[in-house]
């Protein structure tokens, strides 16, 4: 296949690029120049996109302004990026008979939706109730490639979980319920290319979690024993480490019917966090960094 990858300067789109590669040809598109980028342009210039996509047989969206932009950027940027440029590019690859897009969209869209001083199990039928230009932004450009999928043009959205560098202790924790290695949202990427079912389909990216839902409420009282019970060797890890267990677990994300709908199973978990640590990886900081948080 040939495949245009947006974003593709990126850390997401670089990851996505190194999994496609091996399998079909990837043109990437990016604002700022990477050995994985071949087109320096705009994603909402469709005058850039036009003779991109000319014979490409798909899309991978990852292009977007993130959580760390905002407050940073306009938020006619945003909209300008993130609905504008989705739109254009959607346009685009149905003009020149491309069969399929895929959108990198994020769990953080679910905003509110988690509720304070509970746990709750997020799934695909969890409604999002977005809090930042960010959020309402990608929402958006959900809505306007569901509105276009159709036989064929097949859309495919994956909100995918946290996967970028924090602490290693804050690291594996999240990789029980809420967090992914980058190199599994790129192998769900290469999956959602080709997997058979409805026109549109939304899938939760994110490591399998130890958790049931029915941990929830313990979970958010608690959440130290159960994760004892159902993650020891990470307690063990945690203990020899010298590491506090988390006190409280606010959400879980269920990759599961993900799993079924693309055939994808995701392989890192939070040994994998620790592995990388320990062989001082730049995509593991070290326990007790400080790092800049901005809102999901």
């Amino acid at each position: 296949m040939r495949v245009v990858l947006t974003g593709s300067s990126g850390r997401v789109g670089r990851a996505i690029f190194n999994a496609l590669a091996g399998h079909h040809e990837v043109i990437g598109l990016d604002r700022y120049p990477f050995s994985t980028t071949h087109v320096v342009g705009d994603v909402a210039d469709k005058a850039v996109l036009r003779p991109l996509l000319k014979g490409a047989d798909a899309v991978i969206h990852t292009a977007a302004l993130h959580a760390p932009h905002v407050g940073g950027v306009p938020d006619v940027e945003f909209q300008r990026v993130n609905i504008e440029g989705t739109r254009a590019l959607a346009d685009e690859a149905m003009a020149a008979d491309v069969k399929r897009l895929v959108l990198t969209s994020t769990t953080a869209l679910y905003g509110n939706a988690i509720v304070p001083g509970a746990c709750t199990w997020v799934d695909e039928a969890t409604v999002p109730v977005p809090k930042s230009i960010y959020h309402r932004t990608k929402l958006d450009a959900e809505h306007i490639l569901e509105g276009m999928a159709r036989p064929g043009f097949d859309v495919r959205v994956l909100r995918m979980s946290r996967s970028f560098p924090e602490p290693g202790d804050v690291m594996a924790a999240y990789r029980l319920h809420r967090g992914i290695d980058v190199r599994d949202v790129a192998e769900a990427h290469l999956a959602a290319l080709t997997n058979s079912g409805p026109h549109f389909q939304r899938h939760i990216i994110s490591a399998t979690p130890v958790f049931a839902r029915q941990d929830c409420e313990a979970l958010a009282r608690d959440a130290a024993p159960v994760i004892r019970l159902r993650a020891p060797r990470l307690a063990t890890a945690f203990e020899q480490r010298g590491w506090t267990l988390p006190l409280t677990v606010d959400r879980v994300y269920d990759p599961g019917p993900a799993r079924h709908a693309l055939g994808w199973q995701p392989r890192f978990g939070f040994s994998e966090v620790l592995s990388q640590m320990d062989r001082g990886s730049l995509e593991v900081l070290p326990a007790g960094s400080r790092i800049d948080r901005k809102p999901e």
